[in-house]
Parts: structure tokens; sequence; C-alpha cells
């Protein structure tokens, strides 16, 4: 059975946003917030109620860095590579998550979408490398392989009970 999607979230957000084509920004943030990506379908719907071509929507979000059109996890692990990071063996780190969450090469997302890694060139912890940060919150430094696939397994086992929670509720 072919599921239909709906978009009501995404109304809402055109909505809060008064229906302004010049608000195209907050609401595709809005909207990526929401999806953890911008979904074609999404932006074909923003262009459409807004009155603005899908291609003017499709430029404004492939300009940004901060704009993403693949889906991303509940958790978006950045390990940082700059300099600092990269002589204190952060590649050892990337490796150990990549392998801890089963990623092959060229995959950034675990199956189940709970975790993204992606390395970023500067954290600005130096002072702390090697680092990585988790969903732009909480920055973990002076890491190393063991200590960041521990962190790893601590979200998976909050994630494994919060499931049960949910369940049992």
């Amino acid at each position: 059975m072919q599921r239909i999607r709906t978009f009501e979230k995404v109304c809402a957000i055109i909505s809060e946003n008064h229906n302004n084509r010049h608000q195209l920004i907050p609401i595709l943030q809005a909207v990526q917030e929401e999806y953890r990506y911008l979904p074609e379908e999404v932006m074909v719907f923003i262009a459409t109620s807004l009155g603005i071509s899908p291609a003017k929507v499709f430029g404004v979000a492939s300009f940004y860095d901060h704009f993403t059109f693949i889906p991303k996890g509940k958790y978006i692990i950045k390990v940082c590579d700059g300099t600092a990071c990269h002589v204190k063996k952060s590649t050892g780190i990337l490796n150990a998550l990549e392998k801890h969450l089963g990623l092959s090469a060229g995959q950034h997302t675990t199956r189940d979408m709970l975790f993204t890694i992606e390395t970023v060139s500067c954290l600005g912890t130096c002072g702390l490398a090697p680092a990585m940060v988790i969903n732009d919150e909480t920055v973990y430094g002076l890491l190393t392989p063991d200590k960041a696939v521990g962190i790893i397994k601590e979200i998976q086992a909050k994630e494994v009970a919060g499931s049960h929670d949910a369940v049992e509720h």
C-alpha cells in the first residue's frame, strides 16, 4: 500500500511565517528541523504554497551548506578533522565510530536513522583535541576511539530504554 504524505506540519510552518515568500530561509530551516533534511516533494510544496518557482526554493536551499537533501539521523555526530584534531588521531575516532555503527565507505547514516557521522574542518575546541560534537549541543573532547564509541553506546542504551518505555505506556 502506497503511503500518502501529508504536509500538515509544513502547512503549519508556512502559516507561522505568515505565508511570506521572504521568510523562505526560516521556513526551510524549520522544515529541515522537522524532517532532518529537505525532501524534494516538500520543497515543491513550499514553492507552490508561497507562489514561487521550485527552482528558486532549490536554488536557495542548495546555496547554503546548512541545508541537506539527504536524510540525516536523529543524532548528528561531527568529528573534527582540523589540524589539532587530525594530529591527535581523529581519524582513528572516525574509523572506530563507523565500525561500531556498521557504516561502510560512503555511508554516513545508519539504516535505523539514529546516527549520522560527518567530519568538519574545525569545532573551535583545539585545546580539547581530538573532539566531536553531537547535535551541535554537546562537545566531547580529549577523545580516544574507545571513549567515542562508549559515548555512542550510552546514547544507544538510552534509545533502547526509551523505546521500551514507549511500548509499555
